[in-house]
């Protein structure tokens, strides 16, 4: 029997990164989240969420997107970030990854 390429583990060295694993955990279970509240639930400066979102970005795992916020009475916009259907599935499999790594430490 062939196991789905769903059902898959596979470490990913981009996502296994301490900042960037907890910054797809974040994401995983929302549709969005804004980048100041990610940012303040990792206790990070802006600078370095960015450096780890550009990479993200750049493997194809996160979207951002700006928007206006109705929140805000001034111009600027409210930077949303999502995990995209490729981030999903590469996070998904990398979790099964360390499960397995980890084997009955893990239950």
């Amino acid at each position: 029997m062939r196991t789905s390429v769903v059902d898959e583990a596979r470490f990913d060295e981009i996502i296994h990164a301490p900042l960037r694993l907890r910054i797809c955990g974040l994401l995983r279970p929302v549709d969005r989240l804004d980048f100041a509240v990610l940012r303040d639930a990792l206790d990070v400066s802006d600078a370095t969420l960015s450096k780890h979102v550009k990479t993200l970005v750049a493997a194809g795992y996160v979207v951002s997107d700006k928007a206006a916020s109705a929140d805000r009475r001034d111009a600027r916009r409210v930077m949303w970030l999502s995990l995209s259907r490729a981030g999903r599935k590469a996070f998904d499999a990398h979790v099964r990854a360390l499960r397995k790594i980890a084997g009955d430490a893990a239950t």
